[in-house]
């Protein structure tokens, strides 16, 4: 199995499900081309004989034969290398997702460090439902761990859905501890009675992750697709899925699960796509001068008191009673005596009538005026008509 990239790397197919062994089949994918990946990786349980419940029935535990290694040193062997091949396919502003137990999230959290990955996270999923410690020697094993990366230390630019996230959770910041019922009942795929995974995660796991963390058609990599849960998730919130996975039988499960889901069809608005101040273009405080709609010598007042003021300079930076200079941030920061300050949230000018409205408004105007002048020629008024 070659596990070195392609001197012709194949051409990425989207919504596709390749078999094999994710670190062959990422060895043949192009540099930098997917925008998260969301890997469920073998946990290397690592059981010691049947588990029976109280009532002499015997729990349907992992001991799948893709979930057997010979020793720790195997098992991190083998994460190094699929991580090293999943570094290699994520663009430069991707981020990565892996999750875990116990028995290796530490061991997979130490080899993304020494391969360059940056924790942004580790998310601790709190099951509400978790399966009871039967032996009574230990507490319940109630969570397993997330842990979410960038690519390097360095990275500047990542999808991050705050607001979408904070409202989602009724405008409270999202906490990192997140209480998911394991996947049971109906949405459990089952042939005959028997699961067809036995570590099958829930959608909502899913659906939290890629609404955080991407926005409608960036793609999804999951190295260990399985029955295809984040390809399901992907394809509802109109995201593209590539899936690698070794099991015939997991695929067709996923195939069969994929097909019933109705492509998305709404707008990118309807999937998450809703603009922020920090996604939109970047306006300098001196553009609002170039268009007139601040004048050389206006008094800007610091929040809404008025006790505190600045005058603008026709350079766009602003000079304060003592003879501070500098731009609406340091000058903001200056006033309140911060380290740091978003002068666009704490400026405000006065109109005509007097009244007071913070300078992010007038900046807003000036983002309008330059989406209406790039619109394509056949959308604006005719002029002459």
């Amino acid at each position: 199995m070659s596990l070195h990239p392609s001197d012709q790397p194949a051409e990425l197919l989207l919504d596709h499900i390749y078999q094999g062994d994710c670190r062959a089949v990422l060895a043949a994918l192009p540099d930098q081309c997917v925008d998260v990946i969301f890997a469920d990786p073998p946990y290397n349980l690592q059981l010691q004989g049947d588990l029976w419940r109280p009532n002499q029935t015997q729990v349907d535990a992992v001991d799948d034969e893709w979930d057997q290694f010979d020793s720790f040193a195997a098992y991190d062997q083998f994460t190094r290398e699929w991580l090293t091949a999943c570094r290699r396919v994520l663009k430069d502003t991707g981020t990565i997702w892996v999750i875990g137990s116990y028995h290796n999230i530490y061991r997979v959290g130490s080899i993304m460090q020494d391969l360059g990955f940056w924790f942004l996270n580790d998310i601790v999923w709190v099951k509400t439902n978790p399966m009871p410690n039967f032996r009574g020697v230990r507490f319940t094993n109630a969570h397993e761990t997330l842990l979410w990366c960038k690519k390097s230390a360095e990275q500047k630019s990542y999808t991050f859905n705050y607001q979408l996230m904070r409202e989602m959770n009724e405008d409270k910041q999202m906490r990192s501890d997140w209480e998911l019922a394991l996947c049971t009942g109906s949405e459990r795929l089952r042939v005959n009675g028997a699961k067809v995974h036995t570590t099958q995660k829930p959608a909502a796991l899913l659906y939290r992750v890629l609404l955080s963390s991407t926005n409608p058609g960036d793609v999804v990599l999951d190295p260990f697709f399985g029955t295809g849960t984040t390809g399901a998730v992907a394809k509802k919130l109109n995201r593209r899925f590539v899936g690698i996975e070794r099991s015939s039988d997991y695929i067709a499960a996923a195939k069969t699960r994929l097909a019933a889901i109705a492509p998305a069809t709404q707008s990118a608005e309807v999937y998450g796509l809703i603009p922020t101040k920090r996604k939109a273009p970047r306006i300098p405080f001196g553009t609002l001068l170039e268009h007139g709609l601040l004048q050389p010598g206006q008094p800007l007042y610091y929040n809404q008191d008025r006790q505190r003021a600045a005058t603008v300079l026709a350079n766009g930076t602003l000079k304060l009673a003592d003879g501070q200079r500098g731009s609406i941030h340091k000058m903001g920061a200056a006033i309140a005596n911060q380290p740091a300050c978003n002068g666009w949230d704490h400026w405000y000018y006065t109109d005509a009538a007097g009244a007071l409205h913070v300078i992010d408004e007038l900046r807003a105007q000036v983002r309008q005026l330059r989406a209406e002048q790039t619109l394509p020629a056949n959308e604006h008024a005719d002029e002459n008509a």
